[in-house]
């Protein structure tokens, strides 16, 4: 039997786990440790979800020179601290425990280091509910973090998921492009940190207000492929 049910990609950050000011508090933390300016909170809440070395680059105004050391500051606090912050989003890991029991394939890609990304998936008890589970280099120094990025990230999940027409759901418009820079729709999520508009803006097929919505809107795509196919299928037969 053809499967029609979309496979998702999901982001994590925003998306699925709530840092909680794991990430911004952390690299609050950082900051102070290397006596550079903290910018406000806007800013902070800005830099969930970019690399975090082109956010501390372009939104906090750290030096080239001193951002690797402020990266490895950061990641000690996330470690020690951040990880055990950050909570699941309301009605995750159902729609997770949903999709995993009805047969859906899901993966993960997200901008966050691959290993860490890991860590933060097991820690909420949810990593094994993904087929895929892609991020960015480990190594995060600028030296070394030209790639992935988010449309490579999303590439590889999508591979992962031997290519099949999926569906991304993400928070910010990073999101929306790596999924269209690989022929793929995505579902935006209003729960996340993206400012009012970003999404649509965008081009995120739908901006949802719930895991209830999200599961609806992924049902009708699932319909839509159905239907697809089948005209495929009586074309065939003619």
């Amino acid at each position: 039997m053809t499967q029609t049910k979309v496979p998702v990609i999901f982001d994590l950050d925003g998306t699925l786990v709530d840092p909680a000011g794991g990430i911004t508090g952390g690299i609050s933390a950082a900051l102070r440790e290397m006596d550079l300016p903290v910018p406000d909170q806007a800013v902070l809440n800005a830099m969930v979800g970019p690399k975090l070395s082109d956010s501390l680059l372009n939104l906090a105004e750290v030096p080239a020179g001193l951002v690797d050391q402020t990266i490895a500051r950061y990641r000690r606090h996330y470690r020690e601290t951040g990880i055990a912050q950050s909570k699941l989003y309301p009605g995750i890991y159902d729609l997770l425990e949903f999709f995993a029991e009805s047969g859906r394939p899901v993966a993960v890609a997200t901008q966050k280091p691959q290993g860490i990304a890991r860590l933060v998936l097991e820690h909420h008890n949810i990593a094994d509910f993904f087929v895929s589970i892609r991020g960015a280099a480990d190594d995060e120094s600028l030296s070394a973090n030209t790639a992935p990025g988010k449309i490579e990230i999303v590439g590889a999940a999508l591979a992962d998921l031997n290519s099949q027409p999926a569906v991304m759901v993400g928070d910010r418009h990073q999101d929306v492009a790596g999924a269209m820079a690989n022929g793929l729709d995505c579902i935006g999520v209003r729960w996340g940190f993206a400012p009012d508009g970003e999404l649509e803006e965008a081009g995120a097929v739908a901006v949802v207000n719930s895991t209830t919505e999200l599961r609806n809107k992924i049902e009708e795509l699932d319909a839509v492929r159905a239907a697809a196919l089948s005209e495929v299928q009586n074309d065939g037969s003619l």
